[in-house]
């Protein structure tokens, strides 16, 4: 067995091992066949040397990761071990890549207004997308927010939609609150299924990291420290509206969307997402 020492130089060694050393724990599950031993600011790995080389190429990226970000997480290092050198180094070169999904899957703005999208989430803090079914406002949407999460710069997730064929009168359907919301919801958790592995999925949505609920349910809240996504907004009242407007707090960002022109109220109901429009364009 070979032994081999790598030296973890110019960055905190903290910020390498992880929070009880759960960036190592990791590295181990991924290089099974290798012993890692981390100690101080120094690896020591023992195993074949064809492996040995693999793992210390991974590794160089990852400490020139740490050097230009000055964090790590495990959704990094998986990506760093997923793809080739080629492919990571174009990923973190490139400005227009969202987040990386599944299977090393670089999700990007494709049009010049999705690119608009990207560009107006980093300067404000609510922004409204309007346009017509299949433009990716609702895709985009949850990528920038993942993103944020995966960032730390929000520590929850929240998505909600008015569910206005069942009245937002959930009650008589069967299953708890996230069965019963499943088949309105299917659009956003079909995006987070591209863009987050399904055991960790699982794991955000029952700790609560993300939060998928009825917008009825956003009454009396405030959300602090949350992104939160309110999708198919044309088919709100007025009075939703103004409550889901009111509930943003601090460190929190919000994105309304909607398409004007499917609206599924009774014909004589003003669609709240219209009137905010009216109302906030001059602002």
């Amino acid at each position: 067995m070979t032994e081999r020492l790598l030296e973890i130089n110019g960055i905190n060694p903290v910020v390498f091992s992880g929070a009880k050393n759960e960036n190592i724990n990791f590295l181990k599950q991924h290089f099974p066949k290798l012993k890692i031993i981390f100690r101080g600011n120094q690896l020591k790995i023992f195993g074949d040397p064809e492996i040995m080389d693999e793992f210390e190429q991974k590794f160089e990226l990852i400490l020139q990761h740490i050097q230009k970000y000055d964090r790590l997480d495990q959704d990094t290092i998986e990506q760093i071990l997923t793809t080739s050198q080629r492919e990571y180094r174009d990923f973190v070169n490139d400005d227009e890549v969202i987040v990386h999904g599944i299977g090393g899957v670089l999700i990007k703005p494709k049009t010049p207004n999705q690119r608009k999208i990207m560009v107006s989430a980093r300067k404000n803090d609510m922004i409204f997308l309007v346009g017509p079914a299949g433009t990716g406002k609702t895709f985009v949407s949850v990528a920038l927010a993942v993103r944020a999460l995966k960032n730390k710069e929000v520590k929850r997730i929240i998505l909600t939609r008015p569910a206005v064929e069942a009245g937002e009168n959930l009650g008589f359907l069967p299953g708890d609150l996230k069965e019963k919301l499943d088949p309105y919801l299917q659009p956003l958790y079909d995006a987070l299924r591209t863009m987050i592995p399904h055991e960790r999925l699982e794991s955000y949505l029952e700790k609560g990291t993300i939060q998928i609920a009825p917008l009825a349910f956003m009454r009396g809240r405030t959300l602090d420290n949350a992104f939160v996504i309110l999708d198919e907004a044309q088919n709100t009242t007025h009075n939703q509206m103004k409550m889901f407007l009111t509930r943003m707090g601090k460190n929190a960002k919000f994105i309304i969307t909607g398409d004007p022109g499917q609206i599924d109220l009774p014909r004589k109901q003003v669609s709240g997402l219209k009137e905010a429009l009216g109302i906030l364009k001059p602002v």
